[in-house]
């Protein structure tokens, strides 16, 4: 076919699924309505921003289920992690990212593929000519496509708020307070152990800073009032409202930790990670707030060694939106009522920027491969991908489904192994069944579903 494929969206979904199909051959149009159209979070027009952490986790593939994303992306070519590879800063087992040379990266590709349209406007509403489109336009979708695919599903969205960490400039960070280490002196592969800046603080300082987080004033959301928490972004003073003691078990945890000054693990902790590759800037590991600023910049200066911090960036809450892909979307990720749209990346309900990419990915292999005419099946539900999948295309309960990042709960279970030995039977079977998916063009390795059908049914005569 040469008329092109439509991907509505430029972030790290949209760029993934527009680079794997003009990889394959087929020409596209990336519509990003920023440059045009500002969202509340991002900063810039560039492709795949990252609004909060600069961090893709663990790059662990033998014992984390993230890590094994990440090897299964680059096996398949994945844009999104040459280029984190590509701007990776120290981070220790952590794969992180300078955000702004990521930003650059995958931006600069993308617009020189020559089977790349960048257009630069916003999609309000998807037009009924349109053969095949990829709808990866993230939780931020303008309200006015929200509307529209509101009609496309007949149904209202699901929403809940994300939160942003502030990041802060190193040169103010006391170190003669705050000192260099990683948890169990775990550094990056090529580092020594000390990747993160640590902030002490001692049982009265820990307890007069969650008094001041519980009391601190907050930014107003009374439009969202309702509008639920994503587990893995929760504002630090809303994790406080649960226990004075909830922080030190989360982002504030001290474990694997020793203060230089005193030989003794601190009773809490504050951690930085590198934001750049310079090292100039500094995120706050786990303090997504929703503080107002000067709120913000007043208590997290009472953090012992940030007395005299200054703030690149303060931060923020938004809300997020994503469609009840379990009843929406099918196995290749196509909505039921009309399967000429395909859904990829926060939209459909997966959390986190490797997963976001993944479904990217996916989207963009499914609809390459139909155009192609050869069969596809979705990839083995014993790999990364295919387990996560699964989860958003009907394993997941749909009366209660959540934004949720990929992890080994969501693997079919392996016979026989015990606690110990589990994940790495998971990642050695995943290996080899992403191995006969890839040679096998997606055939039925690990009980892969049967190659998507070929036929597409006729177009609506209007789209919302």
């Amino acid at each position: 076919m040469t008329e092109p494929v439509h991907v509505i969206g430029g972030g790290l979904a949209g760029s993934e699924a527009a680079w794997q199909l003009a990889q394959a051959g087929h020409p596209v149009v990336l519509h990003e309505m920023r440059g045009d159209v500002m969202t509340p979070a991002h900063r810039t027009d560039r492709l795949a921003e990252l609004v909060c952490s600069n961090s893709f986790r663990s790059g662990d593939a033998e014992r984390n289920a993230v890590g094994l994303l990440h090897a299964e992306m680059r096996a398949l070519g994945s844009l999104v992690m040459a280029a984190a590879d590509g701007a990776r800063v120290p981070a220790g087992s952590a794969l992180a990212v300078d955000r702004d040379l990521f930003a650059a990266e995958v931006t600069q590709r993308v617009s020189a593929h020559p089977r790349i349209a960048l257009v630069r406007e916003e999609v309000r509403a998807i037009p009924p000519h349109w053969a095949d489109v990829i709808v990866a336009t993230g939780p931020l979708t303008s309200d006015a496509l929200a509307a529209h695919i509101q009609t496309l599903t007949g149904e209202a969205h699901l929403a809940f708020f994300d939160a942003i960490a502030p990041i802060v400039h190193a040169e103010t960070v006391d170190m003669g307070i705050a000192w260099r280490q990683s948890r169990w002196d775990r550094g990056s592969p090529d580092g020594d152990g000390d990747d993160y800046v640590n902030c002490p603080l001692d049982r009265e300082q820990y307890r007069a800073f969650v008094a001041a987080l519980l009391a601190g004033e907050k930014m107003a959301f009374k439009d969202w009032e309702h509008v639920p928490y994503f587990e893995g972004c929760m504002p630090i003073e809303v994790m406080a409202e649960r226990g004075p003691e909830t922080l030190r078990f989360g982002p504030m945890k001290p474990v694997g930790l020793t203060d230089p000054r005193t030989g003794r693990r601190p009773y809490a902790v504050v951690q930085l990670r590198r934001e750049n590759r310079a090292g100039t800037l500094l995120n706050m590991v786990g303090f997504q707030t929703k503080l107002k600023h000067g709120e913000q910049v007043r208590i997290f200066r009472t953090i012992p060694g940030l007395a005299r911090a200054e703030f690149a960036r303060l931060g923020g809450l938004h809300r997020n939106s994503f469609i009840r892909s379990p009843v929406l979307l099918d196995s290749w990720l196509r909505l039921k009522a009309d399967p000429r749209i395909r859904f990829a990346g926060q939209i459909t309900g997966c959390e986190g920027y490797v997963e976001s990419a993944a479904i990217g990915l996916l989207a963009g292999r499914f609809v390459a491969a139909a155009r192609a005419g050869r069969p596809l099946g979705p990839p083995p539900p014993e790999t990364a991908l295919g387990a996560l999948l699964a989860h958003i295309t009907g394993a997941a309960n749909p009366e209660t489904f959540q934004p949720m990042n990929v992890n080994f709960g969501l693997f079919p279970p392996v016979d026989g192994a015990g606690r110990r030995d589990r994940k790495a039977m998971m990642t050695a079977r995943a290996r080899a069944a992403l191995q006969q998916w890839i040679a096998g063009s997606g055939g039925q390795a690990g009980g892969a579903a049967t190659p998507e059908p070929a036929a597409r049914p006729a177009l609506p005569a209007a789209a919302g």
